[in-house]
């Protein structure tokens, strides 16, 4: 990649960068334009770093083009910091020549390549390094080290301004410097800064870029896959509703928060754990001469996640209709479950109490005016809507999960106002206040645009990280698969 001598906007063409054998992004197409401000966002190890440090020139180009990218840019990141201590540490190296090497000190670190000593020294007195200009580089902390990086990137008039998680490490004091200063050339800088928190965005960004991780093919003779990111998303900061639904996707992958607890009083009976939750022998639907599901066997035990696909008509919702008891052949087939043999004498409830269940008939069917946090709080009596006074450990649930969702600030707004992507979240999240253990997900991002798809599927993988629910996922969307399930189970037309 060959920088352009003039500052102009920045084209990414279908571009695939690879960083040795280590790391891959695949198929970049991105604009930047020279008055925009950006930020890269997304999942540990989607590579915003390396989005990062492509655009200051690093990687090579596999395929696609990159144009536009300016002579002179600053980067700092935790990348370039290790690599300037690690020239630093070999001129130890000068020792077999009877030479003891004091290493390179701040003050030429900072000025022998600054274009504006004046700003070099006003951010030396602002960054509190006076006293240490005449100390050797490798001799400072880490902190004080990112600083000289700092000064050196704003001092030296770049083209472009690359700061990585600029702000971690910095005090209080310090850190709102740095956003006032960096405020201040927002007019004659163009900025991409990488941060994981949307809390630390500066108000001047204009566009949010969102990386995800992918799977390239393996690396030629290497056995282990080159891990890889992709850019999924690019929004603008004016775009409130995909702001917020970015901000959410963010929130779901990356929070440390996990499903919340189920509520005491609402548990369920303890079910047999000798028994698999759902056992279908041979089971069969035909309607007249027409054959939709031919002697299935299918047993799904606790813990162990399931994604069934299918074209349609193949028959997914009829074998889910025949585990939740709502088809009408369930009783002229062998079924088990939650350890009840079908037929003897076990009524619906006692089996739909155990199975939290979602689906676009039942978003249809939620058309009460309540607020969000009604609509999960319903959950733990079955209802559409709620008729009966709930605990305050009940809300308090529902506060977790809307807190899980990022739609802590949304609790008493109307459901049926909501976008139909957080229509589906609080569905899902409906479904699982009472931990059920079985949860099925009926084509749970039909209808939904691609960023609310990802919200969707990210909840999901959250679910499925806990250990009290089994998932049932149908889909028929290879591209819509959940990492944390590896059972997979395809139904074919049989008609």
């Amino acid at each position: 990649m060959v920088p352009s001598t003039r500052l102009a906007s920045i084209q990414l063409n279908n571009a695939t960068i690879s960083f040795e054998d280590r790391f891959t992004l695949s198929e970049l197409d991105w604009t930047i334009e020279p008055d925009q401000h950006w930020v890269i966002t997304g999942a540990n190890g989607s590579g915003k770093s390396a989005l990062a440090a492509a655009l200051a020139g690093i990687g090579k180009l596999e395929a696609g083009t990159v144009e536009g990218l300016p002579e002179r840019v600053g980067l700092v990141s935790f990348e370039a910091q290790a690599e300037l201590i690690t020239a630093e540490l070999k001129k130890d190296d000068a020792d077999i020549m009877d030479v003891v090497s004091l290493g390179t000190p701040v003050r030429d670190m900072i000025f022998e390549h600054c274009r504006d000593g004046e700003l070099a020294n006003e951010l030396v007195e602002k960054f509190g390094l006076s006293h240490l200009l005449d100390r050797a580089f490798r001799k400072l902390s880490t902190g004080e080290t990112r600083k000289v990086m700092l000064i050196r990137a704003l001092a030296n008039e770049p083209d472009l301004l690359i700061l990585d998680e600029p702000f971690d490490g910095l005090d209080v004091d310090t850190l709102a410097m740095l956003q006032a200063h960096l405020a201040a050339i927002v007019e004659s800088v163009p900025m991409v800064l990488v941060l994981n928190r949307f809390d630390e965005m500066p108000d001047f960004i204009t566009h949010v870029a969102y990386l995800d991780k992918d799977r390239p093919d393996p690396v030629k003779g290497s056995k282990k896959p080159r891990e890889g990111g992709r850019l999924a998303f690019t929004v603008d900061r004016q775009d409130e509703a995909a702001f917020n639904e970015l901000y959410q996707l963010l929130h779901l992958k990356t929070t440390d928060l996990r499903v919340p607890e189920a509520d005491p009083a609402s548990r369920l009976p303890v079910l047999d754990p000798s028994q698999p939750l759902v056992k279908l022998t041979q089971a069969t639907i035909r309607y007249g001469d027409t054959l939709i599901v031919d002697r299935l066997d299918w047993t799904i035990e606790r813990g162990q996640h399931w994604q069934l696909s299918g074209p349609n008509g193949s028959g997914k919702t009829c074998v889910l209709s025949l585990i939740t008891g709502d088809h009408p052949q369930c009783y002229t087939n062998d079924i088990s479950v939650f350890g009840f043999q079908r037929g003897n004498g076990e009524s619906i409830w006692q089996i739909k109490q155990f199975i939290g269940y979602v689906s676009t008939a039942l978003q249809w069917e939620y058309r009460v005016s309540t607020s969000c946090r009604n609509v999960i709080i319903s959950g733990f009596f079955d209802s559409i809507g709620v008729y009966t006074k709930s605990t305050d450990h009940q809300k308090k649930i529902a506060d977790q999960w809307l807190a899980l969702l990022g739609m802590q600030a949304r609790a008493d707004q109307p459901f049926n106002k909501l976008s139909y992507g957080d229509q589906r979240l609080l569905l899902i999240a409906r479904a699982m206040v009472k931990h059920p253990p079985l949860l099925i997900l009926d084509e749970p991002c039909l209808g939904l645009d691609d960023m609310n798809r990802q919200l969707v599927l990210a909840l999901i993988e959250k679910i499925c990280e806990g250990n009290e629910t089994t998932v049932l996922y149908v889909n028929h969307h290879t591209e819509d698969r959940i990492k944390e399930i590896d059972n997979h189970l395809t139904l074919d037309k049989n008609h």
